[in-house]
């Protein structure tokens, strides 16, 4: 029958009075009481059968004992700490890479929900077209990712459907006879790709006035006034309105939010579920 293990708490304090040769300094270093660490000193000479440490009124020293035992103490703490260190290498990951047009100003509330569901789970989130995420993906570079279009496959699941719209500025007027200003995403950009699609077979004349980086640029370029953009509500400040109607352009398919993901059952797959149940929510409204 195994005998009864060392408290680690009570080796911790026995090596820090040896090192600093005080009761109370040792406490100060444990942040705890004085009579905590001579209690948990007891407990540890009382499991080991000796006398670790002689006290006088003006000062402590080890015994003959303790001299001894402190250098395998020492290596009882450093192997834990060496243990600790090998589970916080082991610490599971998940990398998923979310569309610039899927990721909007949700998307803190989001991570934030994923990382309830398991404060433990180290989260990689990559933001990027839908087209260069999943060739990410498909070279096994990202878990899972959360896109806009299709893409001719048929291995996604579907998390929500979302309207499209033509926005603009409260304050944007077309100037007659000119072409439809358009604020887009750089190509390759399927959103682009649609827009220029619809404008085309309706026989409405267009002209790119603003290339962005990412949504955000092409937000604020809306936003500034400097013409329209094809993008879901919610990825555009309060205010935009959807001018569509109004200038007589094409109405524009709702859109899916498609979910990729080789991630099995465990904890990545629940964190993963909670995500996807917010970004359900978030498109939803």
């Amino acid at each position: 029958m195994m005998e009864r293990p060392l408290d680690l708490d009570a080796v911790q304090a026995f090596v820090r009075i040896a090192e600093l040769g005080s009761f109370t300094r040792a406490a100060e270093a444990m942040r705890t009481t004085q009579a905590a660490v001579s209690l948990k000193l007891k407990r540890l000479e009382d499991r080991l059968g000796l006398r670790l440490v002689e006290r006088t009124p003006r000062y402590v020293q080890l015994s003959a004992q303790g001299a001894a035992f402190l250098g395998y103490a020492r290596e009882l703490l450093e192997a834990h700490e060496r243990a600790l260190a090998v589970g916080a290498q082991a610490r599971q990951r998940l990398t998923i890479g979310i569309s610039d047009h899927v990721a909007g100003p949700e998307l803190p509330a989001l991570i934030a929900r994923m990382n309830a569901q398991d404060p433990q789970l180290l989260i990689e989130i990559r933001i990027g077209s839908s087209g260069d995420l999943l060739q990410g993906f498909d070279r096994r570079e990202l878990d899972a990712v959360i896109v806009r279009l299709h893409a001719g496959r048929n291995d996604a699941q579907v998390l929500a459907e979302e309207r499209m719209g033509w926005f603009a500025s409260p304050g944007w007027q077309p100037r007659p006879g000119e072409p439809v200003p358009l604020a887009t995403l750089a190509e390759p950009c399927g959103v682009r790709a649609l827009a220029a699609q619809h404008l085309d077979a309706a026989g409405v004349p267009w002209t790119e006035v603003f290339v962005g980086g990412g949504v955000a640029a092409v937000a604020a370029a809306v936003m500034a006034g400097l013409g329209v953009a094809a993008l879901a509500p919610r990825m555009l400040p309060f205010g935009a309105v959807d001018v569509g109607p109004r200038l007589g352009l094409p109405a524009l398919p709702r859109l899916p939010v498609l979910l990729h993901s080789r991630v099995g059952p465990g904890r990545p797959r629940d964190a993963l579920d909670a995500l996807a149940a917010a970004f359900r929510q978030a498109v939803r409204g």
